[in-house]
């Protein structure tokens, strides 16, 4: 997203990096260490484990039905379970139906599968944009959805949060589960983007 979608550090993160730093100093946190782990969490861990869903739903109808009645359990069928996870509603793209989530209020978000929010998702600008003018902030991803389309925004809060099962790409028949689940990111089970095509898959 454009770069007005920065902003100021929280008080929180403003302790947590001095706090950082201080250890850091102290020689007592390996800085590369703990790159390392945030890219994890971040990057890795969390957004597997949600791919894994969606590959599975996308190839399983029957796990797909279970997990659209109960994302929560579904999940935890995988292992996926956890703080931030609790209560996860799963909601499915359609070429008639695009879903947005965003949180309105703070920056609730499924961590157990989907990983740490990125740093957009928490800006104010996300957060009001999303609910007010969906259809520009899909452009600025590079998402651009036909007029019929009707964009659905989801408020993520402490009581619910939300995964979007994207459409699967078209040329995946035959795929494996674990093929598949290379096609799924953060950002298209949060619904800013599509999933990958078939042919940027990893090789």
């Amino acid at each position: 997203m454009s770069s007005d979608h920065s902003h100021l550090p929280s008080d929180i993160e403003l302790r947590a990096k001095a706090l950082e730093s201080l250890l850091v100093e102290k020689g007592l946190v390996n800085p590369a260490t703990l790159d390392a782990i945030i890219e994890t969490y971040q990057d890795k861990v969390g957004p597997r484990n949600g791919a894994q869903l969606v590959a599975l739903a996308w190839s399983d109808a029957e796990f797909r039905h279970r997990l659209l009645a109960d994302a929560a359990a579904a999940a935890a069928e995988l292992g996926f379970c956890g703080r931030q996870g609790e209560h996860l509603q799963a909601v499915e793209n359609t070429p008639e139906v695009h879903n947005l989530v965003v949180c309105t209020l703070c920056s609730c978000y499924p961590w157990t599968v989907l990983g740490l929010p990125p740093v957009w998702y928490k800006s104010a600008p996300y957060r009001s944009r999303a609910v007010s003018e969906p259809r520009s902030v899909l452009f600025e991803f590079g998402t651009e959805l036909p007029e019929q389309v009707k964009i659905r925004v989801w408020d993520s809060t402490s009581e619910m949060r939300y995964l979007v099962v994207p459409m699967r790409p078209a040329g995946t028949d035959g795929w494996s589960v674990e093929k598949l689940s290379s096609l799924v990111t953060r950002n298209s089970m949060i619904g800013v983007e599509a999933a990958m095509p078939p042919e940027q898959a990893a090789s």
